[in-house]
C-alpha cells in the first residue's frame, strides 16, 4: 500500500483525527497569540511525516509502521500520528536521536515566534520535516523556509517526508551551531533542540529586530536581535524539554548531586529549570536558597542577554542582582 497512499477508510480516519488534534491544540490556547496556525495544522498531514514511530512500552519500545500488513496496526499507526504528544522517530543503541515534537508545544512554539508575511526563517534541527512544512504552509512559499541538521540520515528523511506532503523548503546538512550563512539573513531563527548557550552565528544571521526561539535549559526563551551581536529576551511559561544539539565543541554538563537539596525542591520543575540555568555558577544548596527566597519564580521571571562576547542568565533584571554567565 505504501504509508503516503492510504486507503480511503485510513484516510478518512487521517482527516478525523487531524481535525480532532486541531480543536484540541486550539482548545489549549497554543495559537492564541496568533490564530493563523491554526490552518496550517489544519492542512498539514503529520502522517505522512511519521511513517513509522516508537511507542515507549514496558522494557523498550514499540514500533508503530504505516506499512504493516495489519489493517488494525496501521489504524493504531495513523490514529498515534495524530495524539497530541511527542513521537520518537530515531532510535539508536536506545538513544533518542529525533522525534517529533508534542504538536500543542510546535503550535505554541509558532505562534510565539510572530512570523510575519514575507519573514525568511531559519529552524535548527530538521527532525522529520513537519515543523518546516507547517512554516511553508504559513508563508505560503517554500524558498522563505531553511531547516538544517546534522545527521545526513534526518535530512534525507525530511527532504522525502516533505516531498510526499507537497512542500520544497531548503534542507541543509550541516552543524546548526553554525547557522546557514549562505541563506542569511532570517528574520525568524527556531530550534528544536536544546543547548547550553545561544550559539553567535544565530544572533549575527539574524536581521535586527528579528527573533530567536530556542529551548535553554528546560525551558524556552525568545530573544529580540538588536544587533549582530546583542540580543535579550525573556523564556516563555511553559516547560521544554527537546533531544540536545549534537556537534562538535557542545559537552552536556554533568548534573552535580542534589542531595543536600530538600524533597520539595528536589522534585519541583521549577526548581529544576533554575539550578539547570545556572550550574556553574550556583552549588544546589545556594539555588535552592535563592529560589525559596524569590518565592519560586516561574520561569518567565528570567531571561537572557547576549552581548559584548558574553551572554548571561538573569532573574527579573539583566543588570542583576540576580546574573549567571552562560559557557560560550
Amino acid at each position: 500500500m505504501g504509508a503516503h497512499a492510504l486507503d480511503k477508510e485510513l484516510e478518512a480516519v487521517a482527516a478525523a483525527a487531524r481535525a480532532a488534534l486541531v480543536r484540541q491544540i486550539e482548545a489549549s490556547g497554543a495559537w492564541a497569540a496568533d490564530p493563523v496556525w491554526r490552518e496550517a495544522f489544519a492542512a498539514v498531514p503529520r502522517h505522512l511525516f511519521v511513517p513509522y514511530y516508537h511507542v515507549g512500552v514496558v522494557g523498550g519500545y514499540e514500533r508503530r509502521w504505516g506499512e504493516s500488513p495489519d489493517p488494525d496496526a496501521r489504524e493504531r499507526w495513523v490514529r498515534g500520528a495524530y495524539a497530541d504528544t511527542p513521537l520518537a522517530t530515531r532510535l539508536r543503541d536506545g538513544e533518542l536521536l529525533s522525534s517529533s515534537s508534542q504538536p500543542s508545544l510546535m503550535a505554541m512554539m509558532l505562534a510565539a515566534l510572530g512570523v510575519e508575511d514575507g519573514d525568511r526563517v531559519l529552524e535548527i534541527g530538521a527532525g522529520t520535516g513537519y515543523n518546516a512544512a507547517l512554516l511553508a504552509h504559513r508563508l505560503g512559499d517554500d524558498a522563505l523556509v531553511t531547516t538544517v541538521d546534522l545527521e545526513p540520515e534526518i535530512t534525507e528523511s525530511a527532504r522525502r517526508h516533505l516531498d510526499a506532503a507537497g512542500y520544497h523548503p531548503v534542507v541543509v546538512t550541516g552543524d546548526g551551531a553554525r547557522g546557514v550563512p549562505e541563506r542569511a539573513p532570517f528574520d525568524r531563527i527556531i530550534a528544536t533542540c536544546t543547548l547550553a548557550a545561544v550559539p553567535p552565528a544565530w544572533i549575527a544571521q539574524c536581521r535586527p529586530g528579528g527573533r530567536v526561539l530556542t529551548p535553554l535549559a528546560t525551558g524556552l526563551v525568545a530573544l529580540t536581535v538588536r544587533d549582530a551581536g546583542h540580543a535579550e529576551g525573556h523564556f516563555l511559561h511553559t516547560p521544554a524539554y527537546f533531544v540536545r544539539l549534537r556537534g562538535a565543541g557542545r559537552p552536556e554538563p554533568e548534573p552535580a548531586g542534589l542531595g543536600g537539596v530538600p524533597r520539595r525542591g528536589r522534585e519541583h520543575d521549577l526548581f529544576r529549570f533554575l539550578y539547570t540555568l545556572t550550574r556553574g555558577s550556583l552549588d544546589p544548596e545556594e539555588a535552592y536558597a535563592l529560589w525559596e527566597c524569590e518565592g519560586r519564580p516561574g520561569r518567565e521571571r528570567y531571561g537572557i542577554t547576549v552581548g559584548g562576547g558574553r551572554q548571561w542568565a538573569w532573574l527579573d533584571d539583566p543588570e542583576g542582582p540576580y546574573a549567571w554567565p552562560l559557557p560560550v
